[in-house]
């Protein structure tokens, strides 16, 4: 049995729970840092973890609310920072005094901005790039589902990184080490940008919308100049564990658009399991916040880098921050195709 570590979880929502939660399972000594409120609920009801069928609970798990109060408790080897991309800026504010106390972090968020931030602000020797592809549903505070196991990918630029592996993967995780950090963010953000502020923008589950002719060629247009921005800037596309990404950005560049729709459905299905893409779950939740600018905003900002246009996220990324903040009613495009179409297409005519 492999050297248990101590492990400091910040955000315990969906992957910090379920990472976090399987690692307690496994008899190692995680500590989670969350937000008062859910906090409380967390204290008051324990974890619960569907894994594979299976509900298992947690009783008494350790959480603070600020971080000198988890350093009162124990020192820690590795921290896992699992919270929103939108949470990232105001929480390095709060973790910069703390640099010299802060572990090595493993950063699990979606996008490919979040790592430099982190390193700025806590160091480059601190930071482990990483990336999740099981599918897990947050049902409430502390509590998830795994819907569909798929595993991690972690980057080998860390020392720590070949130890935390099998640790992780003998909790269940089934983690994979890469060599490109890179790769591995961009390549699991094209999953992540399927069907995704469509889904938002027009309140529609992503099978609806990959199943209507018209948008779905609004979302082979995002991914295509998703996939170009990538080219550009000479990132391969690489496979993740469970997820054949090459295969999927083949079928988006290469298939013709009705039978690339075929595959995709399919894989958004299965990706997907039973919940909403997060962008909707955070529209419709009034939080007021989304990851949309940390997703397809990232595409636009990488591309002006290039020169290569990326109109359609553009406006993907303009609309559903305009929903986000109330610049636009939440009823706007609400299962209106056709004026989500027109304007989209305009939008990028006019660029």
């Amino acid at each position: 049995m492999a050297d248990r570590l101590n492990w400091l979880v910040f955000g315990a929502g969906a992957i910090g729970t379920y990472v976090g939660g399987s690692l307690l399972l496994q008899g190692h000594k995680v500590v989670f840092l969350d937000q008062p409120e859910a906090a409380t609920e967390i204290l008051e009801n324990g974890l619960k973890l569907n894994l594979h069928g299976q509900e298992n609970r947690i009783i008494h798990p350790v959480i603070y609310t600020t971080l000198p109060g988890a350093f009162s408790h124990t020192s820690f080897d590795i921290a896992v920072f699992a919270l929103k991309s939108y949470d990232t800026q105001s929480f390095l504010e709060v973790m910069k005094p703390f640099a010299d106390h802060i572990p090595p972090v493993l950063c699990l968020q979606n996008g490919v901005e979040n790592e430099p931030a982190i390193e700025s602000a806590i160091g480059t020797e601190k930071v482990i790039a990483g990336t999740v592809t099981s599918a897990i549903r947050r049902r409430a505070p502390g509590d998830i589902l795994l819907e569909r196991l798929r595993g991690m990918g972690i980057s080998d630029t860390h020392s720590l990184s070949n130890k935390i592996v099998p640790l992780l993967t003998e909790a269940g995780l089934n983690a994979k080490l890469y060599s490109s950090a890179t790769s591995m963010k961009w390549s699991k953000m094209l999953t992540n940008l399927l069907a995704n502020a469509s889904s938002a923008i027009l309140d529609m589950p992503p099978i609806e919308i990959l199943g209507h002719p018209d948008l779905y060629r609004v979302e082979i247009t995002q991914l295509r100049e998703a996939t170009a921005v990538m080219r550009a800037h000479n990132i391969p596309i690489i496979d993740l564990p469970g997820t054949p990404i090459r295969l999927f950005a083949w079928a988006i560049d290469s298939l013709p658009l009705w039978l690339s729709r075929i595959f995709l459905t399919r894989i958004a299905g299965k990706g997907r399991g039973k919940k909403m893409p997060s962008f909707h779950i955070d529209l419709y939740s009034g939080s007021r916040q989304s990851e949309v600018d940390y997703l397809n905003g990232a595409v636009v900002r990488f591309g002006e880098q290039r020169g290569v246009p990326t109109p359609v996220n553009r406006w993907l990324n303009q609309t559903l921050l305009d929903l986000t903040l109330d610049n636009l009613s939440l009823d706007s495009y609400t299962r209106q195709p056709e004026k989500y179409i027109t304007d989209c297409l305009s939008f990028s005519e006019a660029k």
